[in-house]
């Protein structure tokens, strides 16, 4: 017999060809598998801040703390003008009802609960002043008195304001630097993520997508601290400038009355 058929015999038959794994479907903050040795790394929220570069994790912080801080300074700044404005409406009420301008101010005291009765407070201790040491006797004493108020009134027009503007400057200043920032964090990362692959020499996308998601994420985290810091501001600055050209106009009002009445005889 031909020596290649009894070789052909005696060989045994191929078996079956063993299939490669399928990629596991992807999730969403699942683990991922890289190329070595299947070792699992976590993408979720937490493990990328975890696993991410300190530099890049210094920016991270910077930013959450800025986002907590915008959010305390948006939820203080809301609620204090609603108070505000509420106080104003009541003040005014009470003002305008034809009350006596001593028993409302012997009424509202040393202590004025809103800029609208502080500039009220201010104008009348400096008219009652005046007035118990003579110091109204004359036009030209009546028209240095009229400057002094009004004088009392501005300055208190612009402590009143200067303290409810207190930190807009945070909002607008993250609002503006906060997503140069998250970049800034997101570069670094990426240039670690690179280096990571120049030393091993392995261009797997395993190996490079953690690294970047972590970089990704810090952006991320300067867009989520700039936009509502920046729609914030916009919305409070309008509300505080409404309110303050409110205070000014009753600080002209008052001014006026106050001039009417040292323009009366006797």
């Amino acid at each position: 017999m031909d020596p290649l058929i009894l070789l052909a015999q005696a060989a045994p038959a191929p078996g079956p060809v063993p299939s490669a794994p399928l990629a596991p479907p992807p999730g969403i903050g699942a683990a991922a598998t890289t190329a070595f040795g299947g070792a699992p790394i976590d993408v979720s929220i937490v493990g990328m801040f975890l696993h991410a570069h300190i530099v890049v994790q210094i920016v991270m912080i910077l930013l959450i703390l800025a986002s907590v801080w915008c959010w305390a300074i948006i939820f203080e700044k809301t609620f204090r003008l609603r108070g505000l404005k509420q106080k104003a409406d009541q003040f005014e009420t009470t003002f305008w009802s034809g009350v006596s301008l001593d028993d409302l101010y012997d009424r509202i005291g040393a202590k004025p609960a809103d800029p609208l009765s502080s500039v009220f407070a201010g104008a009348m201790r400096e008219w009652r002043r005046s007035l118990s040491k003579g110091l109204a006797q004359s036009s030209t004493a009546r028209s240095n008195l009229r400057e002094r108020i009004e004088q009392v009134m501005t300055v208190t027009v612009q402590r009143e304001m200067e303290a409810i503007e207190k930190r807009m400057t945070f909002l607008a200043s993250t609002g503006a630097a906060a997503p140069f920032v998250g970049l800034f964090g997101t570069v670094w990362g990426i240039m670690t993520a690179f280096q990571g692959i120049a030393a091993s020499k392995n261009t797997s996308l395993a190996i490079v997508a953690p690294g970047i998601a972590e970089a990704l994420f810090a952006t991320a985290l300067g867009l989520v601290a700039a936009i509502p810091a920046v729609l914030a501001y916009n919305k409070i600055s309008s509300d505080i400038g409404r309110y303050g050209q409110r205070v000014e106009n009753f600080a002209v009002e008052f001014a006026t009355i106050l001039s009417r009445q040292l323009e009366e005889p006797g």
